[in-house]
């Protein structure tokens, strides 16, 4: 039975550890298969004979944790996620095609789970997708007042960058027929021009409340606010569900003062047990720029990063921008956050004070828009290693990836974005959605791999990332694109670990498994280098440890070390 382990429980001594093979990802030390880690850092990776000498060199006696049927990889790096998001959804609704494959379902699931809840709390549901409902479509604000006619109801889409709502819930913030749409966001309507219930990205201001984080057309809102204590509760529940998958490095891709809050209530606890650094969102940059935040700041476990911005919306939701209208909806065509001026002198502004962007871009305008943005910035003020990142990059035309290349941009890709709704995006904008997120391409063009998972859209589990970009297969067993476009285990594996430090700017602390590192790594219950490949996401994940300490363990694992250790 897996079980977190608190900072207390474990001792940091001095310990050796055996596997059946430790991968480096780095290439220091091939066919490893023994570690030497000490004060949180790793001491010395190669034989077993290597580990004892180096012990023996410094007076240390280690315990000793054999694996031998285990594999051991650095801990997997999750560069681009929303936590308390993930950590919010958990107390909602689940209305996701686990749960419901039609509207009538929905509606069923909502209406029994509403009842347990206290009579003025808001309805909430997460995780539709309107492309997975046999309706093929969203729900409508009068589907859900079959829900609650006295009380909001919010289901969020599984993208995140908005949902539908109840008649009540516009009565309610007061948007009508003629509420116009807000920058950043829509009410849509009908032909009649009725509202429908569907909302997205700043439209979902109206539900954060008078005191709530108000982003306009910065990005999507989903910073629907709860209690201090409760976001400490959301907090400790997703760490484990990333502990879990094995992470041990989140990038938080979108924080506001919300978030900054949570994040420092919980080290002070002493609760923060895995690594975190922080992008601020956009409309905070004059703060961030005021504060001075635009150097190294924070510690190991809480650190900022940069900014985040977004250029256009989702795949998910159809709010990425297509003029030309989608393929599944010709009267959709999507939007730019930002007009090209206005995003431009954002990139301009944040890389001339020396902070990393990281731009939110799905369609190959947008992509674009970025692309011309850095370019500029770059002849601006020349940094060789500026890292400027372009999250999730789903549809690059080939001029943009050749130029992503030259210019240093690092795409963060999310393969369960496809292995969940690949079919999607080919209905969504028709067959060029084959392409999505082309990390074959990148390859051939140099063009630097980072995986990550984007939870709450996908859950935080690497080995079914990089089951998926190595075979492009979807949950439903479709293929998307032709081989060229898959990179192999090896690749992929890098792709979740050490290239997600480069990208979080943090190589030189973990990523990979070589002498001076921090002793973050993941134990496997067998090595995805060379199980089929249909079968990585299956591996198990059996240990967790960060800083030398095991933050999730077996108990048959940790039992006996933590006698070795008392002994």
């Amino acid at each position: 039975m897996r079980q977190l382990v608190t900072f207390d429980d474990c001792d940091s001594a001095a310990t050796l550890i055996t596997a059946n093979v430790i991968h480096t990802v780095d290439d220091t030390a091939r066919g490893a298969s023994a570690m030497l880690i000490a004060g949180g850092k790793i001491l010395e990776v190669g034989t077993v004979t290597d580990a004892e000498a180096a012990a023996t060199k410094r007076g240390l006696d280690p315990v000793r944790v054999d694996l031998p049927d285990a594999t051991i990889v650095p801990g997997f790096v999750d560069p681009h996620a929303h936590p308390l998001m993930y950590g919010q959804l958990h107390t909602w609704i689940d209305v996701s095609p686990n749960a419901a494959t039609s509207i009538p379902e929905i509606v069923e699931v909502l209406r029994r789970e509403s009842a347990k809840l206290p009579a003025d709390v808001p309805v909430r549901g997460y995780g539709y997708e309107q492309r997975n409902l046999i309706e093929r479509r969203h729900p409508t604000r009068h589907e859900l007042d079959e829900v609650a006619r006295d009380r909001e109801v919010y289901i969020m889409n599984a993208s995140g960058h908005g949902g539908v709502v109840n008649t009540f819930t516009f009565e309610k913030f007061g948007v009508t027929r003629d509420t116009p749409n807000p920058e950043g966001g829509e009410f849509f309507r009908n032909p009649d021009g009725d509202l429908t219930g569907e909302l997205s990205d700043a439209a979902c201001n109206v539900l954060t409340g008078l005191g709530g984080v108000k982003i306009g057309r910065h990005g999507p809102n989903f910073h629907l606010g709860d209690e201090a204590a409760e976001h400490q509760k959301q907090l400790d529940i997703v760490q484990r569900e990333f502990l879990t998958g094995g992470v041990t490095t989140i990038g938080d891709a979108q924080v506001s003062k919300r978030e900054f809050a949570a994040y420092l209530a919980m080290a002070e606890r002493g609760g923060l047990q895995m690594r975190v650094s922080m992008y601020f969102l956009s409309h905070l940059l004059d703060a961030v720029l005021d504060l001075g935040l635009t150097g190294p700041f924070g510690n190991a476990f809480l650190s900022a990063a940069g900014i985040k911005l977004y250029a256009d919306g989702t795949l998910g939701g159809w709010t990425a921008y297509f003029p030309d209208g989608y393929v599944g909806d010709p009267c959709r065509t999507g939007q730019l956050y930002h007009s090209p001026e206005e995003y431009t002198g954002l990139v301009h502004r944040a890389h001339a004070a020396g902070l990393q962007t990281a731009t939110h871009a799905q369609s190959p305008i947008a992509i674009k828009m970025v692309v011309d943005a850095i370019e500029a910035a770059l002849q601006l003020r020349p940094d060789p290693d500026a890292r400027h990142r372009i999250e999730h990059c789903g549809l690059p035309d080939p001029v943009e990836v050749k130029r992503m290349a030259e210019l240093g941009i690092r795409p963060v890709n999310q393969t369960q974005h496809y292995y969940n709704w690949g079919e999607g995006v080919e209905q969504a904008i028709g067959t060029p959605g084959e392409r999505f997120n082309p990390l074959g391409e990148f390859r051939d063009a140099g063009v630097p791999i980072t995986l990550s998972s984007d939870a709450p859209v996908a859950e935080p589990r690497p080995l079914e990332a990089i089951q998926t970009a190595v075979t492009r297969v979807t949950r439903r067993g479709h293929k998307l694109g032709p081989d060229e476009l898959r990179i192999s285990a090896e690749e992929a594996l890098r792709a979740h670990t050490l290239e997600g430090a480069i990208t979080l700017g943090r190589e030189n602390e973990f990523g990979s498994l070589s002498v001076g590192k921090r002793a973050d790594f993941t134990v496997l219950g067998a090595d995805p280098l060379t199980v089929p490949v249909e079968e990585i996401a299956a591996i198990p994940v059996l240990e967790t440890w960060v800083d030398g300490v095991p933050r999730l363990c077996t108990s048959d694992i940790s039992g006996s070390a933590q006698e070795d250790a008392s002994a």
